[in-house]
């Protein structure tokens, strides 16, 4: 009698093996779950290779890498000219307008654009950069010679993560007189001050370092009272961000896990697979939420901190209000809480949220270029593909319009 085991009816005619019906029930249920067709009755020779899905991931690969290019170049580069308008707003304790939403920018930026040239709005762009990559820089400095991890997937311990936080911690403390110099070449009017060479972050970041306790200009606050703010706003923003991003991360898991497991599809070794393009997928989704959650949740913490570097720098900002003239900044804070209730008493809850209006601006542009990235890359990514594969190309588009913000 022939049955699981025994071979020799593998090769009758179909309807002679007596066993084929009940064989072909249990082929119907394999292929639900593997998508591959083979009889029980074959020698088993492992999983089944499913040639189709080594381009598709190919491909999915290939969007995940050009959207995290993409969200770099836009959040260091093509953003800076939001990020000059909202921090010429946060600094202007007088603004009578507090462009909290976006539509009330629109005819200021234009305004702007025929009082003065294009790259009104691209000043500062310079120092912005080295004042990243100093800090970049520091951070490796300092982990090579105390041997303290840079990277937060290299903590395997609390005494090392505890470390990694006090690395973080002394670089932006080292990187806050310069920071507090790109500051002032971001916001102050171009055609009320010289505009600063390249390397000058430097030359007033030694200046603002040798002021230490005793500052040259009148009202100007002593670097030691912004440090130690600046520092708290740079390491909470980092703590918030590393633990919503974690938290996006196990939910989209658990998602997809729950979504495949209805497929009785899931498979738990290739979901721990980092290198695989959906958990890249999941940690770039991850990324951009919690960049995007961090912004707008510290933005009055980073008002209060722009306006303590600025003060006493005699610095003159376009007038947002208007678009056409200058006006100075001229403020007496003695502190954060003092400044903090002042902004309070003087200009109300909204007083924090000035300039919101360019960080929406912002996001959605970041946004929309990720959006446009996908689109661009996922069409090459089919036009591109080998001709022997048209069944797929259906499924393959499918699979490449899930990403991001489809």
């Amino acid at each position: 009698m022939a049955g699981f085991g025994d071979y020799s009816g593998y090769n009758r005619p179909y309807g002679l093996d007596p066993n084929r019906e009940t064989n072909d029930i249990y082929d119907t249920r394999y292929q639900q779950i593997y998508g591959y067709h083979t009889p029980l009755t074959e020698e088993y020779q492992g999983p089944p290779l499913v040639m189709d899905d080594a381009p598709d991931e190919e491909n999915n690969a290939y969007v995940t890498t050009a959207i995290s290019v993409a969200s770099l170049v836009t959040e260091n580069l093509l953003s800076h000219p939001f990020i000059v308008l909202r921090r010429q707003c946060q600094v202007h304790n007088s603004l009578r307008n507090y462009h909290i939403v976006p539509y009330t920018l629109l005819p200021v930026v234009v305004r702007l654009h025929r009082r003065q040239d294009f790259t009104t709005l691209w000043k500062g762009i310079g120092s912005t950069c080295i004042v990243k990559g100093l800090n970049l820089a520091v951070e490796d400095v300092m982990s090579k010679g105390t041997g303290w991890p840079k990277e937060i997937g290299k903590c395997s311990s609390v005494l090392q993560f505890l470390q990694h936080l006090t690395l973080k911690c002394i670089s932006i403390a080292i990187v806050t007189p310069f920071y507090s110099a790109s500051l002032v070449e971001t916001v102050q009017s171009d055609i009320a001050s010289d505009k600063p060479a390249l390397l000058d972050v430097f030359r007033e970041g030694f200046v603002r370092i040798l002021e230490w306790g005793t500052p040259s200009r009148g009202r100007m606050l002593p670097i030691w009272a912004i440090v130690l703010p600046t520092v708290s706003l740079g390491i909470s923003k980092y703590f918030a961000h590393i633990l919503l991003r974690s938290v996006t991360v196990r939910i989209l898991r658990f998602q997809q896990r729950h979504k495949h497991e209805l497929n009785d599809s899931y498979n738990v070794n290739y979901t721990k697979n980092a290198q695989n393009p959906l958990i890249e997928d999941m940690n770039l989704k991850a990324n951009i939420f919690s960049f995007i959650t961090m912004e707008i949740l510290f933005y009055p913490v980073e008002t209060i901190i722009h306006r303590l570097h600025i003060q006493g720098t005699r610095t003159i900002i376009d007038n947002l209000d208007t678009g056409t003239s200058v006006t100075p900044i001229l403020t007496g804070y003695q502190g954060f809480m003092d400044c903090y209730n002042t902004t309070i008493a003087k200009e109300g809850l909204g007083g924090l949220y000035k300039g919101f209006g360019a960080l929406v601006l912002q996001l959605a542009a970041h946004l929309a270029i990720i959006k446009l990235t996908t689109l661009v890359v996922s069409e090459m990514s089919n036009l591109l593909k080998p001709a022997s594969t048209p069944t797929n190309s259906e499924d393959s588009v499918h699979s490449q319009q899930k990403y991001l913000f489809n």
